[in-house]
């Protein structure tokens, strides 16, 4: 579990890369990681995870610009995140739900920050999520199809019925989404997103902090409700079935 921990942590560091650099079209790879302020180059001991945070006071040594406090958060939700899977899957598993939702991660942040789903995260979704399909299925691909038919049916239809309330890049989230889950699991998780979202949005709205005008992105929603139906979706399943009756 340190272990995993630990690497999680690190992740996290490349994962910040990522939210930086890919709303900007920008390579994650080169150049060197930097001050976005000065644009000097990071030292080996000001890549290490939260505690060059800690250590540098959350400022650059160089020009002693703030630094965001996402980046702290970010590897240490990447770190708790892999644990929590490291508890649940085992084997393959694990590493494919790593993958994922280290993927999903990136775009929480970046949605969240600048209210957009990048297509390439949202295609490498796609084609990671085929991949698993052949190699490794955990449902039969009718109720993936009918998952991913459903999902971005809704959230067209919803986009359509709130003349762009709904984005894009959340129509084709959801999609990837329900090919991921399957159709019951998809709903599920939709009803997750809905009931989060709307009850911080009214939190939100009641505390001045948003108006009515105000966008609110809602991939973030969708990532937290898949995370949970990922974790503990067929207990839930099970319990809503037991007491319905059904």
């Amino acid at each position: 579990m340190i272990m995993v921990f630990i690497v999680g942590l690190f992740i996290g560091s490349f994962l910040n890369v990522c939210i930086g650099r890919i709303p900007e079209g920008e390579s994650v790879v080169f150049p060197r990681s930097h001050c976005p302020g000065c644009g000097r180059c990071l030292t080996a001991v000001e890549l290490l995870p939260v505690v060059s945070f800690i250590m540098q006071r959350g400022k650059c040594r160089g020009c002693g610009g703030e630094v965001s406090w996402r980046y702290p958060v970010v590897e240490l939700l990447t770190a708790v995140v892999f644990v929590l899977l490291f508890g649940r899957f085992t084997g393959v598993g694990f590493y494919l739900q790593a993958f994922f939702y280290g993927v999903m991660i990136v775009i929480f942040f970046i949605d969240l920050e600048k209210q957009i789903i990048p297509n390439r995260l949202v295609l490498v979704l796609l084609v990671f999520a085929l991949v698993v399909q052949v190699f490794w299925p955990v449902q039969p691909w009718g109720t993936a199809l009918i998952g991913g038919l459903l999902g971005g049916g809704v959230f067209l239809g919803l986009a359509l019925v709130s003349r762009g309330g709904m984005g894009g890049g959340d129509i084709k989230l959801v999609t990837v989404l329900g090919f991921w889950f399957g159709w019951v699991q998809l709903l599920l998780m939709m009803f997750l997103a809905f009931f989060v979202g709307g009850l911080i949005g009214s939190v939100l709205l009641l505390t001045g902090l948003k108006k009515r005008k105000d966008g609110i992105a809602f991939g973030p929603f969708l990532v937290l409700a898949s995370f949970v139906v990922s974790m503990w979706g067929k207990p839930l399943l099970d319990w809503y079935f037991r007491i319905s009756g059904l």
